[in-house]
């Protein structure tokens, strides 16, 4: 890991909003009354006069998003995961997919780890409907350096994006000097050549323990970090699957829809590979500590690495 400190990706959205914020006057945000959740108070204690709330109506928010992007700014709209892709859905397909306007979705507090909220609020169906549009772009980030970074990316990018931000805090495991980052574009963070795991979010720092405690089993894994769910990089997925013959995908998100479905389409299409897909396995969450419920649910290095010995076993 590059820093021992542990940061929520959410506190990574804000403060990169506020630094974004002082290098473009164009860049404005909008959130809908939780300002203090998704964290961009810090955008409005900064710029007061750029920053709208809009109240408990997200819908309505999406709207007033694409309006002014349609006016030449560049609107970041923010509440939890579960409202933004869930209530608003209709708003982000039709008024802002169908007329491909340059709307960036922060969206907080998604998956099993929002904890206590309980299963209405812990979305892990967001992928699954953002990737479902037409021309959106759809990213999860892994640690504060990469979240920083993903939110600049989404600001350079003429088109819609959605973004994840988690609420659990997560291990920094770039190097904020020499990092860089690429809509599209995977990481490989460890090299392996008995199975592939491809992980985003918090489960990449998973993946990497992971992966540590398969090389005490004489297990070589491959650690690839995808943070862009779409576009998929195709060509480091075909590059795993053809160098280690084996992948496991690791996301805190049904299994149904995302990061491990995305994955088994293009290996179906144009490489037949093996796959074990770590997720939520088509069911609702519930409510209690966030580190007690990854583990319920298998989304921990323990139960990747379980997985990994069966599925090299065969």
């Amino acid at each position: 890991m590059a820093d021992s400190k542990n940061t929520a990706t959410r506190d990574s959205y804000g403060n990169a909003l506020a630094e974004l914020g002082a290098e473009h006057e164009d860049l404005i945000v909008f959130d809908a009354d939780l300002s203090g959740a998704t964290k961009t108070g810090t955008f409005k204690k900064a710029f007061p006069e750029r920053h709208f709330n809009c109240g408990i109506a997200e819908g309505n928010m999406m709207a007033v998003a694409a309006g002014a992007a349609a006016m030449g700014l560049i609107p970041f709209a923010s509440s939890f995961a579960m409202f933004a892709a869930g209530r608003a859905f209709e708003q982000v397909r039709n008024s802002i997919g169908y007329t491909h306007l340059n709307v960036k979705i922060g969206a907080t507090h998604g998956g099993i780890s929002v904890g206590e909220d309980g299963a209405s609020h812990q979305c892990c169906e967001d992928f699954a409907l953002m990737r479902s549009i037409p021309g959106m772009v759809v990213m999860s980030p892994s640690d504060d350096v990469e979240a920083r970074a993903m939110v600049r990316a989404a600001y350079e990018h003429k088109g819609p994006v959605y973004m994840r931000f988690g609420r659990a805090a997560v291990p920094v495991i770039h190097d904020a000097d020499c990092f860089s980052f690429e809509i599209g574009k995977g990481e490989v963070l460890r090299e392996g050549k008995d199975v592939a795991i491809i992980a985003n979010g918090l489960l990449v720092a998973a993946a990497v323990e992971a992966a540590q405690a398969l090389d005490g089993l004489g297990i070589s894994a491959r650690v690839i970090n995808m943070a862009t769910i779409k576009p998929l990089d195709e060509d480091i997925v075909l590059k795993a699957a053809k160098n280690c013959g084996k992948i496991i995908t690791c996301e805190e998100h049904s299994v149904i829809g995302g990061l491990g479905e995305a994955v088994c389409a293009l290996l179906s299409e144009k490489m037949p590979t093996p796959v074990k897909r770590i997720g939520v396995n088509d069911e609702f969450g519930h409510s209690g500590p966030a580190a007690a419920l990854l583990k319920q649910f298998g989304l921990c290095a323990d139960n990747i690495v379980e997985v990994a010995k069966v599925l090299c076993s065969k």
